[in-house]
């Protein structure tokens, strides 16, 4: 093989949660780690993620007497799954959910507001949010911990090319000076990984080919709340060395997003913590329901699309103050409007008011007697009927959000190949795997999944290169552990953010 142009222990491809969660760990293993990135920034979707962590059996739980385990954590993920996940990956997630959240609040020091939300497909209200930025705030927590612990983040770094010797993953080639718009670089680089390598790209989102390869009625007519940089090349270059993929024809579609505004946007901030909680959803041409508003994602975005035109999402001011979540932001842009009464809301949406006023009063009916007979929908302790204007609306209509495909990875984060055995040296975690989540993700586990199987994937990198009496370079640091600390609370903020 020809000759290398640098060496360390551990290369993690990708800088988002999962990628420096695994540097993190693979760093206090005892390794020297580099972390690189195609962008000119650090983030990739993270950045834009909202920040919702799911974990059960938490503190703050316990403290709000919510009933949870993570045993009916790991059943909600199946039933959202349709059965397909993973069982050993989904349990490794749910079990691990609660030790993980305490590891970011006291080692990362990131904090979380102090409220437990419940989205659709969740048996209790388990999902925490980072506060302040967002999914920003955590990543700003990484890359403090990541700078404090040495480990280099090289951004416009491209991976091109995984080399691998006898079936062992050896290093990467990256292109240098990578620009985005253009999708060229400058020089190639050969790096050598002597402990393993951990490909932590994300999804393939934004990547319209690909995708269509996998669901062809997911063409450039379907947006995406994806950044540009969610693109299926190391997920590919993974593929031509050997490694098995799942469940790549399974693509999430975001069920609160608008068309009246680009990527994710503001309008989920609305819809998910307001309208699908404590209000409802109508077809435009007949001003009914037809759909449990707080089902899982593919339910929902299925119900929709079958509808075939945007539908009205409807809640009164009065929700969104009991929801304790600002929507100022997608008010002002417009995608959230306001409404005196419901006739104007008819008006201004083409329905039909007369129509508008019975769903309206037959939900609120419901709420009343603390049961959706006709749906089945959970009706939460603190609902009130919709009648306290303003009334607010939106648009929905779904975008391309998550792909629940990719790597084929074990319990160890270790990727598979086509015959089930683990590629020596080849680790990943996050969104570029499959199996976590079967066909459809619940809302606030993708920051979880990220986070445990970036510490496993870490963690199993960078102990393979210790293990085998290779020195890191650089200090000798304490592996970090998971603490018993409460999180913090804060007030939450408006902002695009996914989730």
């Amino acid at each position: 093989m020809a000759e290398w142009d640098e060496s360390v222990d551990v290369i993690v491809v990708g800088s988002g949660f999962a990628g420096l969660t695994a540097a993190v760990e693979a760093r206090n293993a005892g390794s020297s780690v580099i972390v690189l990135e195609k962008m000119r920034a650090a983030g990739g979707n993270s950045i834009i993620s909202d920040g919702g962590f799911a974990a059960a059996g938490t503190e703050l739980q316990r403290r709000l007497g919510i009933d949870d385990c993570p045993e009916l954590f790991y059943q909600d993920m199946l039933k959202a799954g349709l059965g397909l996940n993973d069982p050993a990956l989904a349990r490794t997630v749910t079990q691990r959910a609660a030790d993980v959240l305490r590891w970011s609040a006291d080692y990362l020091g990131v904090r979380y507001l102090d409220r437990a939300d419940r989205f659709g497909g969740h048996s209790a209200a388990r999902c925490y949010a980072v506060a302040g930025t967002g999914g920003a705030a955590l990543v700003k927590a990484l890359l403090k911990k990541t700078a404090e612990l040495d480990v280099p983040l090289r951004t416009g770094c491209a991976l091109r090319t995984l080399l691998t010797e006898n079936g062992v993953a050896r290093g990467v080639v990256i292109e240098q000076q990578y620009n985005p718009r253009s999708g060229r670089g400058g020089s190639l680089k050969r790096l050598r990984a002597q402990g393993g390598i951990v490909i932590a790209t994300g999804g393939f989102g934004a990547d319209t080919p690909f995708r269509m390869l996998q669901d062809p009625r997911l063409n450039a007519d379907i947006d995406t709340t994806n950044r540009e940089s969610a693109t299926s090349e190391a997920l590919v270059e993974a593929v031509r060395i050997g490694a098995a993929c799942v469940h790549l024809s399974h693509i999430q579609l975001g069920p609160w997003a608008s068309p009246d505004e680009k990527g994710f946007g503001s309008g989920p901030r609305f819809a998910d913590y307001v309208g699908f909680l404590y209000g409802v959803v109508v077809d435009p041409l007949t001003a009914e329901r037809f759909v449990n508003e707080q089902s899982d994602r593919k339910v929902l975005s299925d119900a929709i699309l079958r509808v075939g035109k945007p539908c009205i999402c409807i809640a009164d001011q009065a929700a969104v103050q009991r929801s304790g979540w600002n929507i100022a932001r997608a008010v002002r842009k417009g995608v959230v409007k306001g409404f005196t009464d419901l006739d104007e809301l008819a008006r201004h949406y083409g329905l039909p008011s007369q129509r508008l006023a019975r769903t309206i009063s037959e939900f609120n009916q419901a709420v009343q007697r603390g049961t959706d007979h006709r749906f089945q929908r959970s009706i939460p302790p603190d609902s009130e009927p919709i009648e306290n204007p303003p009334f607010l609306a939106m648009r929905l209509w779904p975008k391309v959000h998550y792909t629940m495909g990719g790597l084929s990875i074990d319990q160890r984060a270790r990727v598979m190949d086509l015959q089930g055995r683990p590629i020596s040296g080849l680790f990943a975690a996050g969104e570029v795997t499959g199996g976590v989540h079967g066909a459809c993700r619940l809302g606030s586990c993708g920051i979880t999944d990220c986070l445990v199987f970036g510490r496993i994937a870490g963690r199993e990198a960078g102990t393979r290169c210790t293990n085998r009496g290779v020195r890191a370079s650089g200090k000798d640091l304490p592996l970090s552990t998971d603490s018993t600390r409460g999180v913090a609370a804060d007030s939450p903020t408006a902002g695009d953010r996914q989730h």
